[in-house]
């Protein structure tokens, strides 16, 4: 058997009494995350036993965490430090500017079918949620929760949960087909199959549509105004999410058009960031992310 993860997000109602403790635990976890990368910056030192003896009972005593949110606020920074380290290369700082919680399955937070209990600076609080699409993973005994993170985007709480579950391994012999894809520019994806059928999709409209984006970045950052930097972010976040959407559209439909037991083959991209990177905006690549069955 083979373990396959995926998030489930869900949003939890708070009231404002509520939302205050929220964002006073999110805010100082977000301090104490930024006080340890300190540390670990100019230590070089990602080793959580050796950081634990000589930080944990400063965060404490100068943050107020419980003992599991120190515990948490340690993990969660050597995991930024070593995804930075694995993708950059570089020793390079992280700075955590958004309030956030790590939380640890039954012991800074469970789950019922209609109640979040989230422990806090002052206690732990139960919390109502839209539990739609959430029945099926309370069956423990088939799912597992992970250590979820809580967020707050623009108001709203967002708690994102990584459920584990066994899945049949693949059978070689199972094999009915095999998709070779491609993926490009001016073609998103092109795929050749087994049965020499051929498919193709265009991204002509995309890479427009990205040139009109970068276009609109380069008038904004020209401007060096609040009210510019803060439409550029959100320019970002638009084009992150409508590019989320395209690669999954892609994907699916990768999926949907061919038999079960099909086997999905990939180019080998390692390496492709340092090409890239001298590349123009506008001609980058569409990364998809491809479901293999």
């Amino acid at each position: 058997m083979e373990q396959m993860t995926i998030t489930a997000k869900v949003q939890i109602v708070a009231t404002d009494t509520d939302k205050v403790l929220l964002d006073e635990t999110m805010s100082v976890y977000r301090d104490a995350c930024n006080y340890v990368s300190d540390y670990v910056f100019q230590t070089h030192d990602l080793k959580q036993f050796s950081l634990n003896k000589v930080l944990y009972s400063t965060l404490r005593e100068k943050f107020g965490l419980k003992s599991q949110m120190a515990q948490s606020v340690l993990k969660t920074v050597i995991a930024r430090y070593r995804t930075i380290l694995e993708n950059q290369n570089e020793w390079i700082q992280p700075t955590f500017k958004k309030p956030q919680y790590d939380l640890v399955w039954n012991r800074d937070y469970s789950l019922t079918q209609n109640c979040f209990s989230v422990n806090t600076l002052n206690g732990r609080v139960k919390l109502p949620y839209f539990a739609e699409g959430m029945s099926k993973y309370f069956d423990h005994t088939i799912y597992k929760f992970g250590t979820a993170k809580l967020t707050n985007k623009h108001g709203k709480y967002y708690l994102h949960i990584p459920v584990t579950y066994d899945v049949e391994e693949s059978n070689i012999s199972d094999i009915c087909n095999v998709v070779g894809i491609d993926r490009g520019i001016n073609f998103v994806v092109a795929t050749y199959d087994s049965n020499h059928k051929s498919g193709f999709v265009s991204g002509k409209a995309i890479k427009q549509k990205r040139a009109n984006y970068s276009k609109l970045r380069k008038k904004l950052q020209m401007r060096q105004t609040p009210s510019s930097r803060r439409r550029l972010k959100a320019i970002g976040h638009r084009e992150n999410r409508w590019m989320q959407d395209v690669n999954h559209c892609v994907s699916k439909a990768l999926v949907e058009n061919n038999p079960k037991h099909t086997l999905f083959v990939l180019e080998d991209l390692s390496g492709i960031r340092n090409a890239t990177e001298r590349v123009k905006t506008k001609d980058l690549l569409c990364f998809c992310i491809v479901v293999v069955l």
